[in-house]
């Protein structure tokens, strides 16, 4: 497979066949705690994005340089957690100084990403699936684009159920389940692109 057929099976995959949130189900916490508006979903997705190229750049050398060599791979998952929560840190602290708007509408799901699931699920795939910097990169920069895809569709339904006419016994929580389980049901449909 050349370079080019396998990035663009990279991105697709990411973007829709393995979609992190509808088809992994990582990153559910954010995908039900900040859909409830487009703008906040999009925010959101950026950062978690931001954090997940980032975090691929930082913890693929690291384990492939520092950890391998050194037969230290059971350190993988302790590790990655401190550079994402560094990462995350540095980004929060950017925001608040420069981007003061982005930093309030985030409020306090910006230090969540630390323990959001799909940016440690990004980087430990990457190894896992054996890819190389390049493909590792683009694998992080289509599960951010996906989880992207995700947010906003789901905070577009989210939308729709408010002016929507349902029954007492299901308002809450319980239309928000349905809704994405069918959100992530729809994704299924993609399940025989790309092989």
């Amino acid at each position: 497979m050349n370079s080019v057929t396998a990035i663009v099976s990279i991105l697709l995959a990411g973007i829709l066949t393995n979609n992190m949130v509808l088809s992994k189900f990582l990153g559910i916490c954010p995908f039900l705690g900040v859909s409830k508006k487009v703008n906040t979903a999009f925010s959101m997705s950026v950062a978690v994005t931001l954090v997940m190229v980032i975090a691929t750049a930082v913890t693929w050398p690291i384990y492939t340089f520092l950890l391998v060599p050194n037969n230290l791979e059971y350190l993988q998952t302790i590790v990655f957690i401190l550079v994402i929560a560094a990462i995350v840190q540095l980004i929060e602290i950017f925001l608040k100084k420069f981007i003061k708007p982005i930093y309030n509408a985030l409020g306090v799901y910006l230090p969540l990403i630390t323990t959001n699931c799909a940016v440690l699920g990004i980087t430990m795939l990457n190894i896992t699936d054996g890819l190389n910097f390049g493909l590792s990169l683009v694998n992080a920069l289509s599960a951010g684009l996906g989880f992207m895809l995700a947010m906003i569709l789901f905070a577009g339904v989210r939308s729709k159920l408010e002016t929507a006419d349902i029954p007492e016994f299901l308002k809450g929580l319980p239309i928000t389940l349905i809704a994405a389980a069918i959100v992530a049901l729809s994704f299924l449909g993609f399940a025989g692109i790309g092989g």
